[in-house]
């Protein structure tokens, strides 16, 4: 996501932290070492973040560029909703560097129970509505950890997000290829839980960015 590219072109100093490594899968998609976690236990363990001054006292970070993502501005049909306005875990993600041209990390993290990512819908009042919780990892940091398949979560293999050339969108966000899951916990989404984005969830009262550079 472009959120941590604005972090770094910023010149916020990340520092990347060893995580847990992940086991291999027999089947389609790389089943975590830990106990995976219901979406109750998620939930319950992310409940304290629908309050957004906690999650920035817990090291998330905000978009710089205060941006709220939506399908339209990455070329996908406006029908799809949006996501919403991302707060960053940078170490959970284990960010190595600014973009060039991409970002890039070493991040393994997938636990839904201490996400590297939450996303919130701006309010008229000026608040922030927690709507999902997300996880991301950068593809060649989760093979070198010995995975040959994507992760999954509740069965369900992340997204893979790789950018196509031919296209104007940049599918992958400015990130080096990578697995992305979303869990729209907080908001039901009639595309479904793991979709990347929501039709329930709307950008227009946000009063920041609205566009992104390729």
């Amino acid at each position: 996501m472009r959120l941590v590219a604005s972090l770094l072109a910023l010149g916020v100093v990340l520092s990347a932290s060893p995580l847990s490594a992940q086991s291999l899968a027999n089947g389609s998609a790389a089943r975590p070492k830990f106990a995976e976690p219901d979406l109750t236990a998620v939930r319950a363990a992310t409940e304290r973040f629908r309050d957004v001054k906690v999650a920035l006292a817990e090291g998330y970070i905000r978009d710089p560029f205060d941006l709220c993502d939506t399908a339209e501005m990455m070329g996908r049909p406006a029908a799809l909703g949006a996501m919403g306005i991302h707060y960053v875990r940078p170490d959970l993600l284990g960010i190595t560097g600014p973009p060039n041209p991409r970002v890039d990390g070493t991040g393994t993290h997938i636990d839904f129970r201490k996400p590297a990512i939450l996303i919130y819908e701006p309010q008229k009042d000026g608040s922030l509505d927690l709507v999902a919780v997300e996880n991301l990892v950068f593809i060649k940091a989760w093979e070198k950890a010995g995975n040959s398949a994507p992760p999954s979560f509740r069965g369900v293999p992340f997204d893979r997000m790789v950018d196509d050339p031919a296209t104007a969108a940049d599918e992958a966000h400015m990130f080096e290829p990578h697995y992305d899951r979303h869990v729209w916990l907080y908001r039901d989404n009639p595309n479904g839980i793991f979709a990347q984005y929501n039709p329930n969830v709307s950008c227009a009262n946000h009063t920041g960015a609205r566009t992104h550079k390729h």
